[in-house]
């Protein structure tokens, strides 16, 4: 019903920038938080950055100062500027989004997609 498709990873040397997008298409009455989680090898998923649809942000502490998300509305796509990427900022990057479907637009239930993962590996 609704797909989070992700660009942009890749791999960068310490120091570099990446931007990664995520663009939600599908049956899509409407799109609350967006955001971006990240899952290193052996560790647990974490929220990176979140942003809501009226765009406030909000980050994890290791990456304030670094990481900007945005969205576009209109586009239906929330992007994640990140600079002065550090080894430790090696993982697999999974975009979210909380949507209410056309099909739940009556009673408004929420649910939450995510994105196949996108893959940033930084070099040090």
């Amino acid at each position: 019903q609704v797909q989070l498709v992700e660009s942009g990873g890749g791999l960068v040397q310490a120091g570099g920038s990446l931007r990664l997008s995520c663009a939600a298409s599908g049956s899509i009455f409407s799109i609350g938080d967006m955001g971006w989680h990240r899952q290193a090898p052996g560790k647990q998923r974490e929220l990176v950055a979140s942003i809501t649809s009226g765009g406030r942000t909000n980050y994890a502490d290791s990456v304030k100062g670094r990481f900007t998300i945005s969205r576009d509305n209109a586009k239906k796509t929330v992007y994640l500027q990140m600079n002065s990427l550090k080894f430790e900022d090696t993982a697999v990057y999974y975009c979210y989004a909380l949507v209410v479907t056309a099909g739940q637009a009556m009673g408004g239930a929420i649910t939450n997609w995510w994105g196949q993962g996108t893959q940033v590996t930084v070099s040090s």
